[in-house]
């Protein structure tokens, strides 16, 4: 019996003789919460009142996990599919509901964060920490009428705590397999009339070969290191105004490898990522508090600089390259409480973004240059959503937007997402239908010509996408046990590939449907338990062909439970089925299959007293070998512990 399987038997084993009885300040045994969401509506709103298809993580659930990413706080969501290319600091994603990883847009309290001069304006997820975050709220379907473009399948809005109460400084830090350190320092507050909340994230790690260690020639393991910084000020001269101001920084470096498989190890390439973003907001209500007006200004600005000198294994071959991009936005929000059970919100965005590049590369072939020079694109949009409800029961939000793309043209979307409450049942049927587009990029629509033939085409059109869902949750027990089910399908057209006579053009076809379930409880003594499963058919309706990666089936499920009066435990697992990938190392390349895995984890904490937590996670305990990218590499089992101090 190995150390993982022995780990894991002393954890499980002290379950049984761990659980306590009911206990009446033992908060877990409380029912589950409606949460207040706002990603929904773009306004504060009892979840129990949404039909749209919404998953909340909460702050409890994020510091019981103690994980240091957003990512790894999105690998058990359900309808997610989440794809990283290798070890920390690596290329990462994430598919809602089969959609591209580009029709994902991100939001960090309201700001997108998609990347203008990414090819297809998709973000890379690998940098963003959890540090400073209260909650993250997933929001499936499209979403074009709240947020325009790039939400074809899904939008996850990732909300940072605002300070309350007395000045408090808190300090984590953990150490892990990999040679991994980890540390997050932060301060917070509240006074009578202004907040604060500010801190300060580092990691280091030795991390694994990028290229997976399973195919000859890959050795060398790939480092990274982030140092990222969290911002948020709050100041309210009167009980109905407020000004908040938002940044945040990242600066990371990811150590590379050329490509995935069979000797795609490089000892010297490397990755350096930095953005700031800044968000100024004012918000005030007006007519009697009828009217709320809120008003941000944003900026982010964000660079790469890729580096791979020659070296031993690569002596005639270099490239470099350096990618650079901002986005400048004002948001106009206005909500009409018209009555206690009709609101109308009505708002107007203008965009600018630009966007540049730098790249060259020399081999035994000769020298390639590709310089992307400095353009910019502009949009602007007007939505209007109406919210009603009547007698507590039925609740109804529709609207209507529209956009217009400096290059691409005009777009309209809209969307509407009933729920019914029957609360002599405890049971909620919720649908939606909605449509969503996204712009083509800037590398899409500029990209220079090369010797090869035409690249960017300036007469692209956005791509599309309808949707709709419909379900049920059903609540047992008081509200501590809730069962939901629900079916969706999303249509995509006129999607951009690329075709090497024509360059970038709108001739993609997909469609995606599937089933999502999932189910919670409470118990006494602490006990939880909750369970999701999701069934995916992702077509390629021109080739006739599954989507790749895909799977077709994903599973996931967790057990916590409160052991002898001071013991936090939760044990975690993933099944992930097979789906199909491209084994780019030879030429033609190959479909290939991916095989299914199975992921177990675990977390065990305790506190001592009210300021003192430390905490042992266990990752990927039974070693599975697995690759969510053919041929790159996957963290096998690792143990991370840590303490958390709040003083």
């Amino acid at each position: 019996m190995d150390r993982r399987t022995l780990a894991l038997a002393g954890l499980l084993a002290l379950i049984p003789t761990g659980l306590q009885a009911d206990d009446p300040q033992d908060k877990t045994t409380s029912a589950l919460r409606h949460d207040i969401v706002v990603t929904a509506t773009r306004l504060e709103t009892p979840e129990k009142k949404v039909g749209s298809s919404l998953t909340v993580i909460t702050g409890e659930e994020l510091a019981r996990g103690h994980k240091a990413y957003v990512l790894e706080a999105l690998e058990n969501v359900l309808g997610l599919s989440t794809l990283r290319n290798g070890g920390p600091g690596a290329t990462s994603s994430v598919s809602i509901r089969g959609a591209n990883s580009e029709h994902t847009l991100f939001l960090l309290d309201g700001l997108e964060l998609n990347d203008p001069i990414n090819p297809s304006r998709s973000y890379d997820l690998a940098h963003l920490s959890l540090s400073q975050v209260e909650r993250v709220e997933i929001l499936r379907g499209p979403q074009g009428l709240l947020y325009g473009s790039d939400a074809l399948g899904g939008v996850v809005n990732i909300i940072t705590r605002a300070g309350r109460g007395k000045p408090r400084l808190t300090l984590a830090s953990s150490a892990g397999t990999h040679q991994t350190l980890t540390s997050d320092l932060g301060l917070s507050g509240s006074g009578r009339k202004a907040d604060y909340s500010l801190s300060l994230f580092h990691e280091r790690t030795a991390g694994i070969s990028a290229a997976s260690s399973a195919y000859p020639g890959n050795v060398e393991k790939d480092g990274y290191r982030n140092l990222s910084l969290a911002a948020r000020f709050g100041y309210a001269p009167r009980p109905t105004k407020s000004l908040t101001l938002t940044v945040k920084a990242v600066k990371a470096r990811s150590e590379l490898d050329n490509f995935g498989g069979p000797g795609g190890d490089d000892p010297n390439s490397r990755q350096d990522y930095g953005t700031l973003l800044v968000r100024g907001q004012y918000r005030g209500l007006a007519a009697s508090d009828r009217w709320e007006h809120a008003l941000s200004v944003s900026w982010l600005g964000a660079e790469r600089k890729n580096r791979n000198p020659v070296d031993e294994a690569h002596p005639q071959e270099r490239d470099e390259g350096r990618y650079q991009s901002d986005i400048f936005k004002l948001d106009w929000q206005n909500n009409f409480f018209l009555h206690p059970a009709h609101t109308l919100t009505a708002g107007l965005e203008l965009e600018q973004e630009n966007g540049r590049s730098d790249y060259v590369s020399e081999s035994a072939w000769g020298i390639v240059e590709s310089r992307f020079p400095s353009v910019r694109a502009g949009s602007a949009g007007v939505y209007l959503l109406d919210r009603w409800e009547i007698g507590e029961r039925f609740f109804v939000t529709a609207g209507v937007r529209g956009d217009r793309h400096s290059r691409a043209g005009a777009a309209v979307t809209f969307r509407v997402a009933p729920a019914y409450l029957v609360a002599a049942t405890g049971t909620k049927f919720k649908a939606s239908f909605g449509t969503g587009f996204k712009s083509p990029s800037l590398y899409q629509l500029f990209a220079p010509e090369t010797s090869w033939g035409p690249v960017g085409n300036p007469a692209l059109r956005p791509e599309r996408a309808a949707g709709w869902d419909a379900g049920f949750e059903q609540s047992f027990m008081k509200e501590r046990f809730i069962f939901g089910l629900t079916w969706f399908e999303n249509v995509f057209r006129d999607l951009v590939d690329f075709d090497f006579a024509a360059g970038y053009i709108n001739i993609g076809r997909a469609r995606t449907r599937g089933l999502e379930a999932s189910a919670k409880t409470r118990l006494g003594g602490g006990v939880r338990l909750g369970a999701s499963y999701t069934r995916l058919t992702a077509r390629d309706e021109d080739a006739g062909t599954d989507l790749l990666r895909r799977p077709r089936d994903k599973f996931s499920a967790d057990i916590g439970a409160r052991l002898a009066g001071r013991f936090d435990l939760t044990v975690t697992s993933l099944y992930v089925g097979r789906r199909l990938d491209r084994d780019f190392s030879a030429y033609p390349y190959q479909t290939v299959r991916l095989p299914g895995y199975v992921l177990l984890g675990a977390v065990l904490s305790t506190a001592v007293g009210p300021r003192l937590e430390f905490f042992a996670r266990f990752d990927n305990i039974l070693g599975a070998r697995y690759e969510q990218v053919w041929g790159y590499g996957a963290p096998g089992f690792s143990l991370t512990t840590g303490i958390r101090c709040v003083l």
